[in-house]
């Protein structure tokens, strides 16, 4: 299949929308996006995505009419197949949170289409079986703290939920212990409140960047230490030092996607100044990103990004009112084919 295949009048309405393709020639070393057997559920943005084992999923999110709640697993020797779906009792949603804990994924916050939500639903691939786990309520039970468009990410055995949208840009962070089934406050974000950003680990840290808050898009990005419970911020992503380093950023985006390989993150797609097709490379030893191959399918945002088998993946979004079903995986260190 060709890639980035879309209607020609669709297609020609991306480009005119997309940031410029990379400068970078095909010939050079630094990555290949390769295109999958789209994904079986109906297209949709918005949603979200775990990995337990070698198997992948994705599920919720936006068609364009309504929020969802089925779930879809891949597994690259078997392919695209349905998952159970939240319960009834689960409302259908879209720009929700998740994150994995041993064997065990964890789901909530989001948008039902009126109201904002707070609540967590548990999944055991073992069973197939969803379970209600607790809501995401503090100390004070009075203070409402449901949200959209937040980030999640475990470390040392804990589930973490931080910024978001409750009507505005929010920068708390909450641990969720399973053990006890109960969220702990921990230390605010260190930068300036925000949505629609993007979390990666890398070692033993969790990273937060991009995103906007008041319709301005945020340029700096923090990284946290669980064991100290303390954020320490990093280089910015933009152009903003009289050294060379940063001197061709433009990572400043919201509603991105971020998976990490081999000690290196990614961000890729967003939306800020126009609809993105960037690929960015971090580095978090010597604090620095590196611009690698374009992602070759539409220009997106509010995909969903996942590793399996040591590889990337990015999966569904929108494109202006077009929902997307498409899927690709990037190999960092792979020669550049354009006919894959």
């Amino acid at each position: 299949m060709q890639k980035g295949k879309l209607f020609g009048w669709m297609l020609a309405a991306v480009v005119l929308s997309a940031c410029s393709k990379s400068d970078d020639s095909e010939d050079e070393n630094n990555g290949n996006w390769k295109e999958l057997p789209e994904m079986s559920a109906s297209p949709r943005s918005e949603a979200v995505s775990f990995v337990i084992g070698d198997t992948a999923y994705v599920g919720t999110g936006f068609d364009g009419e309504k929020q969802l709640r089925d779930f879809w697993k891949y597994n690259p020797a078997n392919g695209w197949s349905q998952a159970a779906s939240l319960p009834a009792a689960a409302a259908a949603r879209s720009s929700a949170t998740a994150f994995v804990i041993d064997k065990y994924a964890y789901i909530g916050t989001g948008f039902d289409g009126k109201v904002r939500l707070n609540d967590f639903w548990s999944y055991s691939p073992e069973t197939g079986n969803w379970s209600k786990k607790a809501s995401l309520i503090g100390p004070d039970p009075s203070i409402n703290l449901a949200r959209r468009d937040a980030v999640s990410f475990t470390l040392q055995g804990k589930g973490y939920v931080a910024t978001g949208s409750d009507g505005s840009g929010t920068k708390d962070v909450w641990m969720y212990d399973p053990a006890a089934d109960k969220w702990i406050t921990r230390q605010s974000f260190g930068g300036s409140k925000r949505t629609e950003a993007v979390a990666f680990v890398l070692g033993q840290n969790a990273y937060i960047a991009t995103g906007t808050n008041n319709s301005e898009l945020k340029n700096d990005m923090w990284v946290y230490d669980a064991s100290t419970d303390n954020w320490t911020q990093k280089n910015k992503i933009a152009n903003v030092t009289d050294e060379t380093f940063d001197d061709e950023y433009n990572i400043v985006t919201s509603q991105a996607v971020a998976f990490s390989v081999n000690n290196k993150a990614y961000v890729v797609t967003g939306t800020g100044n126009g609809i993105s097709k960037a690929t960015w490379e971090y580095d978090g030893v010597t604090d620095r990103w590196t611009k690698v191959r374009d992602f070759e399918g539409a220009a997106r945002y509010s995909a969903v990004a996942f590793v399996l088998g040591g590889k990337g993946h990015v999966a569904s979004g929108r494109t202006g009112s077009l929902q997307l079903d498409d899927i690709f995986v990037f190999e960092p260190n792979a020669t550049y084919n354009e006919n894959d």
